[in-house]
């Protein structure tokens, strides 16, 4: 059972596994610089359908169930399944998974929403609550603009720190007594509100939140930077990741040479008009199932830090001039067999 080391960072005991991840995404994210890591690439915005949140919903049930089929399993075969998505009531992933007919609760942690599940897969599959657990998530670009934004059809110009949306999907099988990489602890953030209110510049909103669950991480575990391959923020994007190494720095925790951040990776802002980067739950998840898991599978690298960071706003909350809260929430992935 997982051991608390301190308020909301824990150790798990069995160090489950996380044996398949699969990574579907949109024809902008296939054509930027990860593009052949993903499983999947989708051109057709709409996958088929006729809207684009049942595009997303399709996302999120193509990238399950192909992370299913690299497991070597069924779904019969799994207890629980952890999802969320950006759209109201998360309809992505409550309309996608329904015929799946797996044990499922949904989640909400924008963007943060994939450390999240893979935070819930590991206590309860630690916990032996369940024996294989799936965490999956999913955003869409016109489904998130038409909700937090502006209808396509606008035309709003986009400021110089706003970040693109990703269309894709991640998902991981995590296994109590499977082998790939382990989860060997995590952190629970908290909220953080350092007052930013502007929608479009969420890379700064996000940072702090970023910067405290690492620095309480990495308190609380006696661990360094150095520990890890790699230091994974969410979808900081460009502005975001300078801030966030900034208040580390502030702190005597520098993580410049370990740091990478989703958002930044995704997309080339030079050729792809993507301004600061990648954002929504897809970019920090299909990043994560697509690139960073399999290099830790196949033993390139031995451990990460998973650190995915989500604005929890909305439009009416903006409207009636609140700031933008954020929380980060942490995963530690090492290698295994």
């Amino acid at each position: 059972m997982a051991k608390k080391i301190d308020k909301g960072v824990f150790l798990t005991d069995t160090q489950p596994a996380i044996i398949s991840s699969a990574a579907i995404v949109g024809g902008k994210e296939g054509k930027g610089p990860l593009g052949k890591h993903f499983d999947k690439i989708v051109d057709d915005s709409h996958f088929g359908e006729k809207t684009w949140e049942k595009a997303e919903s399709k996302f999120q049930l193509e990238a399950v169930s192909s992370a299913i089929r690299k497991a070597g399993i069924t779904k019969e075969e799994l207890d629980v399944i952890f999802s969320g998505d950006l759209i109201n009531q998360c309809i992505g992933s409550a309309y996608g998974l329904r015929d799946l007919e797996i044990p499922f609760l949904g989640l909400y942690g924008a963007c943060s929403t994939m450390a999240e599940g893979l935070l819930m897969s590991a206590i309860y599959t630690d916990s032996g609550t369940a024996e294989r657990a799936v965490a999956v998530t999913s955003s869409h670009f016109s489904t998130a603009e038409r909700q937090f934004r502006y209808p396509l059809s606008y035309g709003g110009q986009r400021t110089p720190t706003s970040q693109w949306t990703c269309t894709g999907s991640g998902a991981a099988v995590i296994d109590r007594n499977g082998k790939g990489p382990v989860i060997i602890g995590g952190c629970i953030g908290k909220i953080t509100d350092m007052g930013i209110n502007d929608i479009n510049n969420m890379g700064a909103a996000m940072a702090p939140a970023a910067a405290e669950t690492i620095r309480r991480y990495l308190s609380a575990t006696g661990n360094k930077p150095s520990d890890y391959d790699y230091i994974i923020t969410g979808d900081l994007g460009i502005t975001g990741s300078k801030l966030l190494i900034e208040l580390l720095n502030n702190e005597g925790i520098d993580i410049n040479t370990q740091h990478r951040d989703c958002g930044a990776m995704i997309f080339d802002p030079k050729t792809q008009d993507t301004h600061c980067g990648g954002s929504g739950c897809g970019c920090s998840a299909s990043v994560l199932c697509g690139y960073f898991l399999p290099m830790l599978k196949k033993g390139d690298i031995k451990r990460i830090l998973f650190a995915a960071t989500g604005a929890l706003m909305s439009p009416m909350a903006c409207q009636q001039g609140e700031t933008i809260p954020s929380i980060s929430h942490l995963v530690d992935i090492k290698g295994g067999i």
